[in-house]
């Protein structure tokens, strides 16, 4: 019997792959259906190995699918309902051409609604794993909080993600989950810890809104987006409530109700958000408060380091000091403060939080009031001062929390120069890094800048190398001193018996100097190894080992070596970057002083 001849691309790659135009026939979708269902179901275009098989023979470059995927896509009931979507649309054309508006306000009473439940619990089977991909998700959504009504943009939507971005940082301030805060032009980064997931995401400045162009943002396939996430960040916050025994949904101001049809203009939304973030959700009648973490106790198993436990022991103590750190202090915001952030931050580590009750709502105390700790300004100066309170600038507040204390305020006075705001979103496990002098000497109490020539390349190295050498010399030296010491007591308590046994036959004493001369000790002299020869011999041995490379892992190798010029480079860069900027500073300073005695002499003669 002879067999059927295969088909060309009926198996490998060729049947892998879909194009776009093949995946529309198939689900009998327009282009705008097919780009919303994918972005709800997670699909995305794929890239093939050899892309001319997976075309199956055609040129250019198109965009393709796994047909897996476009299979999968065929059993959802989503298609059904985009599918009654575009049947009800065209009823309302219809229906608006022939002039009959009765039959045309019924089919947009009865518009049908895309319910997207199922796709997030398909998506997401447990809470753990919504946790690790909120990322993007509250980032997009804390974007959209702060659009106005939009063309392409639903106004419910905003709404929306208004309402939910305000629950969700109630929920990191009842659970105290905040660890990091960092202020960039692009807005507030914040990092929090929830179920043992970290979450990272970015806050906007609150700006003016300027309306993009079309060709710039297509805020439809955003919206898309935000719709599958404004439902995902629905399903964490009910979850999250319910963990901390909270009411849920919380009763906020009215600004952030579905049912507000006027529009808000942005400041009085600020100001509206702030105050209902400065409110306590109410609890669970009956609820006890969230049980704290055990201390973690250090049982020595097989295969593991007794330093790492050491390590996550310290690492949970100071996440246990950091959740209560402004616990009992009052905060008083000046009215030129950005008050969103700080308000989120001061709440998340216990204090208590105020401002300005005839310019912005929600104020809980007066700034006449004696308990207030500290007083955050944002001006050289100020005309009425209390000594009961400290006046630090904002940024007092982010450092202490990546410092994990309460910083000396001595830096951060009103009027004072301020240092540089470190990020804290630094990977410890990497090297070759660059540390800034500031980071360095924060790090290392011990670490002195050098003045003139700081960070020129390979002049810190060298000193560091220099400082290592010496302190090895002081080492070497100290045992050596001790054992010429010891040496000198045993030759002097070696004399004193040789007096006391003079009266000892003379073949006796013979035989005992013969032994002493065997066992005589003579002072060494230090071997010193020439520096740059163990240089040399070592960088000879790891070019013998490199050579000993497998040649399957040598391009391997060749990348890693790439990557490690590559950052050696960047902070080379960086140093010099840094320097320049010194001098600059230095040289700008130099011109002050000049400016000033020139005045001062003119002054005089005058």
């Amino acid at each position: 019997m002879v067999s059927k001849k295969k088909k060309k691309y009926s198996s490998g790659e060729g049947a892998q792959f879909m194009t776009r135009k093949a995946a529309l026939k198939k689900l009998q979708l327009s282009l705008k259906d097919f780009r919303r269902i994918c972005i709800l179901k997670g699909i995305y275009p794929r890239e093939p190995r050899n892309r001319k098989r997976a075309q199956k023979g055609a040129g250019g470059i198109k965009t393709l699918y796994h047909t897996k995927d476009i299979k999968f896509l065929l059993h959802e009931p989503i298609l059904w309902k985009l599918r009654e979507l575009k049947v009800y649309q065209q009823k309302i054309r219809k229906a608006r051409a022939m002039r009959e508006f009765r039959q045309m306000r019924k089919y947009l009473r009865d518009y049908p609604d895309i319910n997207i439940d199922h796709i997030v619990k398909e998506r997401y089977p447990t809470f753990v794993d919504a946790l690790r991909d909120l990322d993007d998700c509250l980032t997009l959504c804390f974007l959209f909080s702060t659009f106005p009504s939009l063309k392409r943009v639903p106004r419910n939507q905003s709404l929306l993600c208004r309402r939910l971005t305000v629950e969700f940082m109630h929920a990191i301030i009842a659970a105290k989950a905040l660890r990091k805060v960092f202020i960039s032009v692009k807005g507030y980064y914040y990092q929090a810890e929830l179920e043992g997931q970290t979450i990272t995401w970015i806050v906007p400045h609150h700006f003016s809104f300027q309306p993009q162009s079309k060709d710039e943002v297509d805020f439809k396939i955003m919206s898309t987006f935000v719709e599958f996430y404004t439902m995902m960040l629905g399903f964490v916050n009910f979850k999250l409530y319910h963990s901390l025994n909270l009411v849920y949904p919380p009763k906020l101001t009215a600004a952030f109700s579905d049912t507000d049809k006027e529009l808000v203009d942005e400041q009085a939304y600020v100001a509206e958000r702030i105050a209902a973030m400065n409110i306590p959700v109410i609890k669970l009648e009956g609820a006890n408060e969230v049980e704290e973490l055990p201390e973690i106790d250090i049982f020595q198993s097989e295969g593991e380091d007794p330093q790492k436990l050491e390590e996550a022991k310290q690492e949970a103590e100071k996440v246990k000091k950091l959740k209560t750190m402004f616990k009992g202090l009052k905060f008083y915001i000046n009215r030129e403060v950005p008050r969103e952030p700080l308000v989120f931050i001061i709440r998340c580590f216990g204090g208590e939080v105020s401002w300005d009750k005839d310019l912005f709502v929600g104020a809980t105390f007066d700034e006449s009031d004696e308990s207030i700790a500290y007083q955050i300004v944002d001006r050289p100066n100020m005309d009425k001062q209390y000594l009961s309170r400290y006046y630090v600038q904002p940024q007092w507040v982010f450092d202490s929390v990546n410092t994990r204390t309460l910083l000396p305020i001595s830096k951060y006075l009103m009027g004072a120069e301020l240092p540089p705001h470190l990020s804290p979103f630094v990977d410890k496990t990497r090297d070759q890094v660059y540390k800034p002098p500031e980071e360095r000497a924060l790090l290392d109490p011990n670490f002195k800048p050098l003045n003139d020539d700081e960070d020129s390349g390979s002049e810190i190295e060298e000193a560091s190398d220099e400082d290592e050498e010496g302190k090895d010399d002081s080492e070497v030296e100290d045992p050596e001193q001790a054992l010429t010491k010891q040496y000198q007591q045993e030759v002097e308590e070696d004399s004193t018996s040789e007096d006391e046994d003079d009266d000892i036959d003379p073949e006796k004493k013979k035989l005992k100097k013969e032994k002493k001369k065997a066992m005589s000790v003579t002072t060494g002299v230090p071997h010193k190894e020439h520096p740059y020869q163990k240089e040399i011999e070592d960088k000879q041995a790891f070019r013998l080992r490199e050579k000993l490379v497998r040649k399957k892992y040598r391009n391997l190798y060749k990348s890693m070596k790439a990557g490690q010029e590559k950052r050696k480079k960047e902070i080379w860069l960086l140093r010099k970057k840094r320097r320049l900027h010194d001098e600059k500073v230095k040289e700008a300073k130099k011109a002050e002083k000049h400016k000033k005695k020139i005045q001062a002499i003119e002054a005089a003669s005058a």
